[in-house]
């Protein structure tokens, strides 16, 4: 079994997440391959960009069925997130349908432009292993024009606008929207955390 594998979908953070494991001790792979994927112990989905031109590369590498059918830790971070969902407004486009719901444009206004870009508060983080360690008003950074409403599998909030999901949790499926690999020493917390999570060890 491999150890941690991020899905290589294009998206210009996936060095980034690499470095961010790497600095807690863990060397990842990035792999598009769906056996690679499938025999890892953990899988990162990264993302950035549109939600139709992602769910494209996945359906071209034979990811985008393998992917819900896992059963070890996933963790999808911001396209990745919302990736998990049924759909993503964004070009109206189908998704792994994980979760229910669908990713929604945030609202803009003079003073909210969209994308939602920098440093914003955690609200509500619910007492679950992703989370361990993190508590109300922790900062995270966020770089998105479209976030998942609140719903069941929501464990903590941000607000811009309106309410979205900062991170949610279903099954082995996990998600952060803000980049944790650009969030300091929270973002670190959670990727520890992800990788202490039960299932398989990866290490």
């Amino acid at each position: 079994m491999t150890g941690v594998v991020i899905v290589d979908n294009g998206g210009g953070n996936v060095a980034s997440v690499r470095y961010a494991l790497e600095r807690l001790g863990c060397r990842a792979q990035v792999s598009a391959d769906p056996a690679v994927v499938a025999g890892a112990a953990r899988v990162v989905l990264p993302g950035v960009g549109a939600a139709r031109e992602a769910m494209r590369r996945l359906a071209a590498a034979g990811l985008d069925r393998l992917l819900p059918s896992l059963t070890q830790p996933v963790l999808g971070i911001c396209l990745g997130m919302q990736l998990l969902a049924a759909a993503s407004d964004e070009g109206a486009t189908e998704c792994l349908g994980i979760l229910p719901g669908r990713a929604e444009r945030l609202p803009g206004g003079p003073e909210r432009p969209v994308p939602h870009m920098g440093w914003n508060q955690l609200e509500a983080p619910a007492a679950t292993p992703l989370l361990a360690g993190l508590r109300p008003g922790d900062y995270a950074y966020f770089v998105h024009s479209y976030a998942l409403p609140v719903g069941p599998a929501t464990i903590a909030t941000c607000h811009y606008g309106l309410p979205f999901s900062a991170a949610v949790s279903h099954r082995n499926f996990h998600g952060a929207q803000f980049h944790p690999e650009r969030s300091g020493a929270v973002g670190a917390r959670l990727l520890a955390n992800f990788l202490a999570l039960a299932g398989p060890a990866w290490s």
